[in-house]
């Protein structure tokens, strides 16, 4: 397979990199700054970088990127920092999710592109009943308001859920909602559920970042992982 990767240098980004290329397939990244790359993904032979700031690129340009590719996953997310939560672009993750999907139909594939979406289990699946209690409601809406990332987050799920929806004939997709993000070093066990089984308010659990990129490895490379959870919003949390 090949596989585009949107926020290749984060956290949980890198680690799928190296996931999928230790499955033996072929990736493209796009990065801004080419050597925030861990030195053993850098010079892979079955990586391609794409040296861009993801947003400045032209709906042809994505065309181009995604073209031939099987699937397209995106981990971008904003910099825990006065500036990255409230600097500009505060649309990256719904506009870069936008953009990837324009770039995907430009192309008219032959057969649909697995687009997948790391989120946060802050956001509700609209397409389920996900109740949330008055004290939730209103945290919600609050961080909603004061904080750019929250409402960013919900609109890109949405123009999946919604705009795309669960009829197109060039994209499937899944979003993916790990609960509050951690580091571990290597892959344990975690469990995956349709819906949030706790309050990420008021009872958060934890999901390291190399479960995430785990598991969104078995969303793209494997049919059966799929063919569970595709058009849904699955939560992950470590054991």
């Amino acid at each position: 397979m090949t596989i585009l990767v949107a926020g290749a240098t984060g956290a949980t980004g890198r680690l799928l990199v190296e996931h999928l290329l230790n499955r033996g397939h072929t990736v493209k990244v796009i990065v801004r700054s080419p050597d925030s790359l861990p030195a053993n993904l850098k010079n892979h032979d079955r990586l391609t970088v794409i040296h861009a700031n993801i947003l400045d690129l032209s709906e042809a340009d994505m065309a181009r990127h995604v073209n031939g590719c099987d699937a397209v996953a995106s981990c971008l997310g904003h910099t825990i920092s006065l500036k990255g939560m409230f600097g500009p672009p505060r649309r990256l993750v719904t506009d870069a999710t936008r953009l990837l999907c324009k770039g995907i139909h430009a192309n008219k594939p032959e057969k649909p592109v697995k687009f997948v979406l790391m989120n946060t289990t802050a956001n509700s699946n609209r397409d389920l009943h996900e109740p949330l209690t008055i004290a939730e409601r209103g945290v919600f809406a609050l961080v909603r308001l004061l904080l750019p990332p929250q409402a960013d987050n919900e609109q890109a799920a949405d123009y999946l859920r919604s705009t795309i929806g669960h009829d197109d004939g060039f994209i499937e997709w899944a979003v993916v909602r790990p609960d509050t993000l951690i580091h571990d070093d290597k892959v344990t066990g975690y469990e995956v559920y349709a819906s949030p089984t706790r309050s990420p308010i008021f009872n958060a659990g934890s999901t390291s970042c190399i479960n995430v990129a785990h598991f969104m490895a078995d969303l793209i490379t494997s049919d059966n992982t799929w063919k569970r959870w595709r058009d849904q919003m699955p939560v992950i949390y470590n054991i």
